[in-house]
């Protein structure tokens, strides 16, 4: 009878223990956790009817079986678990939404505009004077091309006039009352053959004509050359001017940052930003002046080359007539 009880009690232990390793595995495999429970408790009675010891060890499992519910009941709390856990992560990924939202109003902000108006009293007064400096090597650009090209179109105008002529009277006959560097020219040549009349010696003459006319030259190139110092001075000072302003934009952000105690780079952006406009905008206005500058370089001299060519036509008529006056005194003479 012992030996019947402790068999009893021994697949009690064993029943027991094969609830206890089912219960987890239906929670997390079925939907309803409570449905287990009931084909186990109906079990109960039909065991219990063979013998009458059955029904002691069938009704160990059927109060082992009552607490099936309550611990599927917890699972239910388990699988809500996850839904907390992702209402918790919800609210942060909304907050790192809303975050970067405040963050995209201040960066669309960062335009050359709003640098500007944000920018300190010294810098803004950098960027506007390198914005005078830019205009100013456009007008440059624009009025000497206007000058440069309609001296050039006079100059050969004229030079093809006087191709032909044989006297220096002739040659102002040719261009009339028009101003310009030739009429300049050969009034000069005139000049100082008036002014050597009864004088023998053509060479003086001639010397003097040169002197002259290398004043008239150098006149009209320092005439032609204006505005091109001041591109000279804008490409060699705004890259530094722009230099200054960003020096001093920078040093007003390491102020900022020692006032606000952060690095943030929403506090450092703005104002090396600001500072950085300064040096774009030195550049602009240098690298247009530089090569402006090269440009008139250039068509300067080919204009100064025309300037010379018109001397040495005025000093050839001028050679002429002194030729002519002596050849006509030499043959009254020798009658």
């Amino acid at each position: 009878m012992k030996i019947t009880s402790f068999q009893a009690g021994l697949a009690a232990a064993v029943l027991l223990a094969a609830t206890w390793l089912a219960v987890p595995v239906s929670a997390q495999t079925q939907t309803q956790p409570a449905a287990p429970a009931r084909p186990v408790a109906a079990t109960a009675p039909v065991t219990a009817q063979p013998a009458p010891a059955a029904p002691a060890v069938a009704a160990q499992p059927s109060a082992i079986a009552a607490p099936a519910p309550s611990t599927a009941a917890p699972a239910v709390p388990a699988a809500v678990a996850p839904s907390a856990t992702e209402a918790a992560v919800v609210p942060a990924s909304d907050a790192g939404g809303a975050a970067k939202a405040g963050i995209a109003p201040a960066m669309k902000e960062l335009s050359p505009w709003m640098m500007f108006m944000s920018a300190d009293i010294i810098v803004k007064a950098v960027m506007i004077g390198l914005a005078f400096a830019s205009l100013m090597t456009w007008t440059v650009l624009i009025a000497k091309s206007i000058e440069l090209s309609v001296a050039s179109a006079k100059l050969r105008s004229a030079l093809k006039k006087i191709a032909d002529v044989r006297s220096l009277a002739e040659a102002q006959m040719a261009l009339g009352a028009k101003g310009g560097i030739l009429p300049s020219l050969l009034a000069a040549a005139l000049r100082e053959a008036r002014m050597s009349a009864g004088l023998s010696s053509d060479t003086g003459i001639k010397e003097r004509a040169a002197s002259s006319f290398s004043e008239i030259v150098r006149a009209e190139a320092r005439r032609i050359r204006i505005g091109m110092g001041v591109l000279a001075t804008i490409g060699s000072t705004s890259p530094f001017v722009g230099l200054f302003g960003t020096v001093w934009g920078i040093m007003n952000s390491f102020i900022g940052i020692s006032k606000s105690q952060t690095t943030n780079l929403a506090v450092v952006a703005p104002g090396i930003a600001e500072a950085l406009l300064a040096t774009a905008i030195g550049l602009v206005a240098a690298i247009p002046a530089v090569i402006i500058y090269n440009h008139f370089s250039r068509v300067t001299r080919s204009y100064l080359e025309l300037v010379s060519r018109a001397s040495g036509a005025a000093a050839r008529l001028l050679s002429r007539d002194l030729d002519r006056s002596h050849g006509s005194a030499h043959s009254r003479a020798a009658e």
